[in-house]
């Protein structure tokens, strides 16, 4: 799972503020931060987003054990 809350939450912002600066749906944040979203399903132009707004690097949102995702 992509660390989407803790960073968030790090940094201070709510779920509808990052909608707002991220430009994605509050809804699909929600899903991905409660794992309902499958790590494989998110965009990688989504997570491109998530970094902009919360000014981290896209590695800071990947989970540490990266490697059992990958196919």
């Amino acid at each position: 799972m992509i660390n989407l809350k803790e960073i968030r939450e790090s940094k201070g912002f709510s779920r509808r503020e990052l909608a707002l600066l991220s430009g994605v749906n509050e809804h699909t944040i929600q899903h991905i931060e409660n794992g309902i979203t499958d790590n494989q399903e998110i965009k990688l132009s989504t997570l491109i987003k998530f970094c902009k707004a919360l000014k981290c690097k896209l590695s800071d949102l990947l989970p540490k054990d990266l490697h059992k995702y990958i196919r």
